[in-house]
Parts: C-alpha cells; sequence; structure tokens
C-alpha cells in the first residue's frame, strides 16, 4: 500500500483564526487569549506568593525561590548592588517569559505564545527603553552616548570604526537579538515538535510498530523543551539585566 506523508503548511502551525473581532488591532485569536492566560497566571501565582508566613510553604517557598534566583544570580552577578532595585522588573519578565513558554507544552494549546514575534517584539523594545533610560538618567544625556559612542580606552584613530560600530550594536542589535533569539528558539522548537507528532500519528495508522520510534522521540523532545522554555527565560533575563548594568555605568569606566 502506498502512504503519503503529507505536512501541513507553516502557516496553519503559527496563524490561528479570530475568535471574535475583525482582522486588525482589536482581533482576539488563541494566541492572544495565551498571553491573556499567562499575565493571569503570573499574577496569580505571586499574589498566592504573598501569605506572609515566616516558614514559607508551597506557592510563597517558590515565589520566594524565585526571588532569591534573580537576585542573587542575575542581578547581583551582573549589576551589582546598584541593580537590586531593578530586581521586581527581571522578575516580572522572567516569570512570564517562562510561564508563556511552558504554556505550549500543555496539551491541546500546543502553541508558545512567544513563537508569535509580537510579544517577545514588546518585551525587547520595553527593555530597550529601561537600559537606555537608566542611562541617560544616571549619566546624563550627553554623557551617556559620549559613553556609548566613545568609549575611554580606546585610541582616537579607532573611532571612526568604533562609534558606528558601538551606535549600531547599543541602539538596534541589542533589542533586536532579544527578540529574534526568544521568538527563534520557541518556534523551531514548536516546529519540530508539531513535525514528529504528525509523522507518529501517520505511521501509527500505516503501521503501529513504525510509530514507536518517532514517539519516543517526541517525549523527549518534549523533555527538551521544557529546559528549553526555562533557558530561554533565563537567557533573555540576564542579558537585559547586563544591557542596564552596562548603560548605568560611569561615563568614565568602561
Amino acid at each position: 500500500m502506498l502512504f503519503a506523508l503529507e505536512f501541513p503548511p507553516v502557516s496553519h502551525l503559527v496563524n490561528w483564526p479570530n475568535l471574535w473581532g475583525t482582522d486588525g488591532m482589536f482581533a482576539v485569536n488563541k494566541i492572544v487569549l495565551l498571553f491573556w492566560a499567562g499575565t493571569i497566571i503570573t499574577c496569580a501565582f505571586f499574589l498566592l506568593g504573598r501569605k506572609g508566613q515566616l516558614v514559607p510553604t508551597g506557592v510563597q517557598n517558590v515565589a520566594e525561590l524565585a526571588v532569591e534566583f534573580i537576585e542573587k544570580q542575575i542581578v547581583l552577578q551582573t549589576m551589582g548592588p546598584q541593580g537590586l532595585p531593578f530586581v521586581p522588573f527581571l522578575l516580572t519578565i522572567f516569570s512570564f517569559i517562562l510561564t508563556l513558554n511552558l504554556i505550549g507544552l500543555v496539551p491541546l494549546v500546543q502553541m508558545p505564545p512567544n513563537a508569535r514575534i509580537a510579544l517577545p517584539m514588546f518585551m525587547a523594545v520595553l527593555v530597550w527603553l529601561v537600559y537606555n533610560g537608566m542611562g541617560i538618567l544616571k549619566n546624563g544625556f550627553f554623557g551617556y552616548f559620549k559613553h556609548v559612542l566613545f568609549p575611554p580606552g580606546v585610541p582616537k584613530a579607532l573611532y571612526i570604526l568604533v562609534t558606528p560600530i558601538n551606535f549600531v550594536s547599543d541602539i538596534f542589535v541589542r533589542p533586536f537579538a532579544l527578540m529574534v533569539r526568544l521568538f527563534a528558539n520557541m518556534l523551531a522548537g514548536h516546529l519540530i515538535l508539531v513535525s514528529f507528532a504528525v509523522l507518529s500519528a501517520a505511521l501509527f495508522d500505516a503501521t503501529k510498530i513504525g510509530a514507536i520510534a518517532p514517539f519516543a522521540l517526541e517525549i523527549a523532545l518534549t523533555g527538551f523543551e521544557f529546559l528549553v522554555a526555562f533557558l530561554q527565560a533565563y537567557i533573555f533575563t540576564i542579558l537585559a539585566a547586563v544591557f542596564i548594568g552596562l548603560a548605568m555605568g560611569s561615563p568614565d569606566h568602561h
């Protein structure tokens, strides 16, 4: 018996019909609902974690571990004590990204919201505004951009190369890299899982034994995606902390 395996178009894996509203800014589809769900889950998690028990248990214990992780493993390691006021901001980013990444692994959901570029782009722009804003607030407008464009310790003859490179890197490449790294990794993981799911289902219909290997690999890749979900949230957050710390550095210190 001839068997043809036909994969759905990529557009069917990342585009979702509107549940209500017309095409445009206010249309609501599955991705928008997942954004809302991620927001509600993240807020509910920390609200439930604010029990104030002397000996934390349950959700409070996990929430305090998350705060401690962001404070000690990210902020103090990259920004030092001056970065402690940014713990709530970075904790929010980390928790929200991680929640959205994990939502994509829930059965029947099977679509990480960060595999759509809109939210990674929004968070990258937010980080861009924060680190540039803090750099200007800390060092003054001209002092900040002097430090960025004309870093101390560089021979003046090299400024003709260093200045445009730093301008493009700090102003454009950093937020773009944050956005693309998160989006591309989550989309790639989604496409791989869908591909093996389709392959397993097709081989199961053709021959039950033939589906064992791709199905086992599907399970292994799903477990790996849990690690990727955490890793991408961590990378986005630690890079945001590094960018803020660099922007807040003294203009006389490179």
